[in-house]
């Protein structure tokens, strides 16, 4: 089971990398979007702050998974943004539901794996 943690663990981490990266450096084209995508897509590129604020948790949420340290905070960082990734994907860009899918249940699996460092979080 550990080494299905760091192979998950990394796997995450290389695509936040890869997602954040390309972003701030341009790397790959615009997708074309079309219908609400688009509009929610304005949306997003109308509050200036937004994008580059959760790629920058994606970076450094992917470092601290290719690094293994501080797995714990970044689980818990990277959480919404993988559920608002998965929703998007959902109900308005379908065809890439397969990796929206994979992240989150990754994400819910390293959770489920560092669960005992979360215990005092739950405790009153």
């Amino acid at each position: 089971m550990k080494i299905a943690t760091i192979i998950v663990r990394v796997l995450i981490g290389l695509l936040l990398l890869f997602a954040s990266i390309s972003y701030f450096f341009h790397l790959m084209p615009e997708p074309e979007t079309t219908g609400n995508f688009k509009a929610f897509n304005v949306g997003l590129m109308a509050a200036t702050y937004l994008m580059p604020l959760a790629k920058s948790v994606e970076l450094l949420c992917g470092l601290a998974f290719v690094s293994g340290r501080f797995v714990t905070l970044a689980n818990i960082l990277i959480l919404p943004i993988t559920i608002n990734i998965l929703f998007i994907n959902y109900f308005l860009a379908p065809e890439g539901l397969p990796i929206a899918v994979l992240l989150f249940v990754g994400n819910i699996f390293l959770i489920y794996r560092y669960w005992d460092n979360y215990r005092s979080v739950f405790t009153p």
